[in-house]
């Protein structure tokens, strides 16, 4: 089982940036289909972004679109969101995720995902 540690979350006010990161444990990193989600309080989880095995591929949530940017380097088994422009919307803790299969596309469905780090919290002051 993969071990996904998220970091880089914080206090930040609005207009302003921050970069999470996502370090994956084992050897068959550069396999795997990434994303990124978010939950905000009281509210369901919901997808952010996500990357394909090769990084050909990204897909992003029309919310965050233009302003937010998934990356990831496979030599270092790390996943990035560059999140830039946040406002207070963006609150939310947010997660990164493995597709459950090697090999596969990006998917918006958090059942399409079967391992999960531990979430970092981004709160967004206004």
């Amino acid at each position: 089982q993969v071990q996904l540690v998220e970091s880089g979350g914080g206090l930040v006010q609005a207009g302003g940036s921050l970069r999470l990161s996502c370090a994956a444990s084992g050897r068959t990193f550069s396999s795997y289909t990434m994303g990124w989600f978010r939950q905000p309080p009281g509210k369901e989880r919901e997808f952010v972004a996500g990357i394909s095995w090769s990084a050909r591929s990204t897909n992003y949530a029309d919310s965050v679109k233009g302003r937010f940017t998934i990356s990831r380097d496979n030599a270092k088994n790390t996943v990035y969101l560059q999140m830039n422009s946040l406002n207070p919307e963006d609150t939310a803790a947010y997660y990164c995720a493995r597709r459950r299969a090697v090999f596969t596309g990006i998917s918006d469905d958090p059942r399409g995902y079967d391992d999960w780090g531990q979430g970092t919290q981004v709160t967004v002051s206004s």
